[in-house]
């Protein structure tokens, strides 16, 4: 049995190798990019799996199968021939960040925080492993076969899986029993900072060496070889750490260290291929492992490798030797009067010298000197210019500098706001706006300021801001505030247009009020003496009537009266009974 399946999988490795052109870019949109080396351009393009940034995409021994996983907590299953979906699941409750295919192409692991095993026939969960703290970026099998041989091997059953998490300094080892009850890990490597790129050889027989080569953060390379064979308690340390440094010679006597990107075994496992230096001109070379010694440094002369080039390029300008006594030309500012000085002798720059108790020159009398105008370097009103207000605003997001802050936000000029926001650099837009929305929110005062740069912000970089796929959480703040605001805006402006109605009535009135009133009392009056006279004697005649008809409406009155009381009486029948009372009255 064992024979026919070893034949398939070089007849696989063969195949594989006729498409090991196509690349597979997982891009932080959600679309995968294939991409043929050979011909140097796009192939194809999968889109409508993720809706969020791709985290790691693994081939699958079959040419047209492809793996994916995302933020977005979903594995997809790709077809890159038809370049859709075959199966998209959940992965995990928060987000998948590393996947490893078994080696017989039956399992899948992947990984979050904690690690899953799937069958990839069911999509079911076969084993569970309790992982890191923090999310695993590296996940690699370390067995093709189980140590134990006695008994039948299902292909997965018995293997020795290797895992690594960000911030983490060790190197987990995990092993897959047949039973569901070991959910930790078997061993660990120790390192010195965090893993960034691992890589080993597979052990194929039982007494076969595991050899492992791991790049950490802080440029180093930890080589470890162990037999996996079972539990082991404490964390094993490396057999050999490599480091490479520059020599210290030419003026810099001291050496520095020059950081290892990667690293890989070729295929005879003794020796190794580093890379080394700056991830723009990276340096690759063969080193071999023949060495026993625990920690070995490398000397190399990067700056010479690197810097061939470039002076091979500055050695064809040349630079003539100008001669003291010659006069130079210099083409300047037509009506440009003053005349080009030549360099300073060494006497001259003794004379420049201060003497102890001289004034230094301001710099305004030394740009008079130089026959600039002052006036035109001054801007107006002493404010800075605004490239100048678009470092600074950057430098107060940057440091979180209030008093920078405040001085940039609280301009009032359109022109300003509008030129800073052009000028500034795209990485401090979003900075930006977390600051104005914190500012909206307090005095309506800063807030009316703030809408100013909001909307030059929102104009002017509204291409940028459309490119970024996290906008909407970052920008979730500013919109609420926004909609909280224009809630009361229609009646506000109800209660507005009362209150101007009330007041111009008010005003209306007043203006009524304030008229000064027209003084009706004649200005000059004319009277003749006769009429004088004959008014006077018209008045005592009044007088006399008056009097006679007072004496006759009081004998009135009091005939009445005494008509009256005999009415009364009669009515309650007096006179019929007292006849005594009758002649009294007569």
């Amino acid at each position: 049995q064992d024979g026919p399946q070893r034949k398939k999988r070089k007849s696989e490795v063969a195949e594989v190798d006729k498409q090991l052109d196509i690349l597979a870019i997982g891009t932080a949109v959600g679309s995968i990019l294939l991409y043929s080396t050979v011909k140097g351009e796009l192939q194809s393009k999968l889109d409508g799996g993720h809706d969020n940034r791709v985290n790691c995409v693994r081939w699958h021994q079959d040419n047209c199968c492809l793996y994916s996983c995302s933020e977005d907590k979903h594995i997809v299953e790709w077809n890159t021939q038809t370049c859709k979906v075959k199966c998209k699941w959940k992965g995990d409750n928060s987000s998948v960040t590393c996947l490893c295919i078994s080696p017989d192409g039956k399992m899948l692991l992947s990984a979050g925080r904690t690690i899953k095993l799937w069958d990839l026939e069911t999509k079911e969960v076969y084993r569970h492993f309790t992982g890191h703290a923090t999310s695993v970026s590296s996940l690699m099998f370390t067995t093709v076969k189980p140590m134990n041989e006695s008994k039948p091997f299902d292909g997965i059953t018995g293997l020795y899986f290797l895992s690594g998490a960000i911030h983490d300094r060790l190197l987990s080892v995990w092993y897959i029993r047949s039973d569901r009850k070991e959910k930790n890990a078997v061993m660990s490597f120790a390192v010195t900072d965090e893993p960034i790129f691992v890589d080993l050889t597979v052990s194929e027989v039982k007494e076969e060496p595991v050899k492992l080569a791991v790049v950490c953060r802080d440029g180093q390379l930890h080589l470890f070889e162990h037999i996996l064979n079972g539990y082991c308690k404490k964390p094993l340390t490396s057999n050999c750490t490599i480091q490479i440094a520059t020599p210290g010679n030419d003026g810099d006597s001291t050496p520095k260290p020059v950081p290892i990107l990667a690293a890989a075994f070729c295929t005879d496992k003794q020796s190794l291929l580093l890379v080394y230096g700056n991830t723009s001109q990276p340096i690759i070379e063969k080193v071999s492992l023949n060495s026993s010694e625990s920690h070995i440094c490398l000397v190399r002369d990067i700056q010479k490798v690197l810097s061939l080039k470039t002076e091979a390029a500055l050695t064809k300008v040349k630079t003539p030797v100008a001669n003291s006594d010659t006069k130079v030309l210099v083409p300047g500012i037509p009506g440009h009067s003053a005349a080009v000085k030549t360099p300073a002798s060494g006497k001259e720059k003794k004379k420049n010298k201060r003497k102890p108790g001289e004034t230094e020159e301001s710099i305004e009398e030394r740009l008079g000197a130089l026959d600039i105008d002052v006036s035109k370097v001054k801007t107006p009103d002493g404010l800075p210019q605004t490239d100048s207000f678009a470092v600074l605003l950057v430098q107060g997001l940057e440091s979180n500098d209030a008093e920078i802050l405040n001085k940039v936000l609280n301009t009032k000029k359109e022109n300003i706001v509008k030129n800073t926001v052009a000028r500034m650099p795209v990485h401090a837009v979003i900075p930006l706006l977390h600051e104005l929305t914190k500012r909206l929110q307090g005095n309506p005062y800063s807030a009316s300021l703030m809408v100013r740069w909001l909307k030059s912000v929102f104009t002017l970089h509204a291409s940028y801001l459309s490119t970024l796929p996290d906008l909407i959480p970052q920008l979730g703040m500013l919109y609420q505030l926004m909609e909280s605001r224009v809630k009361t805006l229609q009646k506000l402006s109800r209660l507005h247009g009362r209150l101007f109605i009330l007041v111009t009535q008010v005003a209306a009135s007043e203006a009524v009020q304030d008229v000064p009133e027209v003084n009706q009392t004649a200005k000059l009056v004319y009277e003749d003496e006769s009429s004088e006279e004959e008014g006077s004697e018209d008045e005592m005649i009044a007088d006399k009537d008056s009097d006679e008809n007072w004496d006759e409406d009081e004998e009135k009155e009091e005939q009445s009266d005494e008509q009256d009381m005999t009415v009364e009486k009669e009515i309650n029948g007096d006179s019929d009974l007292e006849p005594e009372n009758e002649s009294e009255e007569e």
